[in-house]
């Protein structure tokens, strides 16, 4: 296991081509759905005494690689901590930078992505965004609504407490207009009212770049995820680091609590 856990930026907009999907080579005991905490974009940039923006870029190439190894690896649903409810933080120029860099790819990639299976999901305040990225990102959501080979779930303007939040209010919300009893709201009933709800559950999170944290990425999905963290910048990461994780998970034991 390659384990230091992971922050910092989570700004790898992916939005890309994943030529060749037909699956090759899978991992026996492949996890189902793997999360990613995509971090050391800014690192990568300033190690080659390059603008971030460049690091983003690359970050770009590398989400090209792990969509296009993940179900060749045997992984059924992708998801990438792409812009955090928190990345509004960063200075206003590199907030611009990632949504064109996002806009962008949206309109270069959705024909590729489309034509080799890939279905397209969101998660966070994405309708939040600009206007213009909104309208690309639901058009290519339902573009692809019928693929079937990866499941690509893309974290927009996504954070966990945020996520929680708004889940404890809708199910509130149920209670005050008399649809719910408070008293027999379970697990499964908040589980139905989060972003996830029609995704399979989280098997494993990834995160590169060597740092140890959630960063407020998928903290209820997380509750029996196993973890895996990695040294490896995220423009870095490739299929090989990918199957090293994949590998690992396959070697665990999972108990969700029992013995």
């Amino acid at each position: 296991m390659a384990d230091p856990v992971a922050d910092r930026s989570h700004a790898s907009l992916p939005m890309v081509g994943a030529a060749g999907l037909a699956p090759a080579d899978p991992v026996a005991g492949a996890p189902g759905h793997v999360a990613i905490i995509m971090d050391g974009n800014g690192r990568w940039a300033k190690a080659r005494r390059l603008p971030r923006i460049a690091g983003h870029r690359a970050g770009v190439e590398a989400v090209r690689r792990v969509v296009k190894a993940a179900p060749r690896l045997g992984i059924g649903t992708l998801t990438l901590y792409a812009f955090s409810s928190e990345n509004w933080r960063r200075p206003p120029e590199e907030v611009s930078d990632l949504m064109g860099l996002l806009l962008q790819h949206i309109r270069s990639e959705i024909d590729e992505l489309d034509e080799t299976g890939v279905r397209l999901g969101f998660i966070g305040e994405w309708r939040a965004l600009r206007a213009d990225i909104v309208a690309e990102l639901e058009r290519a959501r339902q573009r692809t609504a019928r693929n079937s080979k990866l499941n690509l779930v893309v974290a927009l303007n996504y954070g966990a407490h945020d996520e929680m939040v708004r889940a404890v209010r809708r199910l509130a919300a149920e209670v005050g207009a008399g649809q719910r009893d408070a008293s027999t709201i379970s697990a499964a009933d908040i589980e139905a009212a989060l972003d996830t709800a029609s995704f399979a559950p989280v098997d494993l999170i990834i995160r590169s770049s060597g740092e140890v944290r959630l960063s407020n990425f998928l903290l209820w999905q997380a509750a029996y995820a196993e973890l895996w963290f990695t040294p490896v910048l995220w423009p870095d990461f490739d299929e090989a680091v990918l199957r090293q994780a994949t590998e690992a998970f396959a070697r665990r034991e999972r108990r969700f609590g029992g013995r």
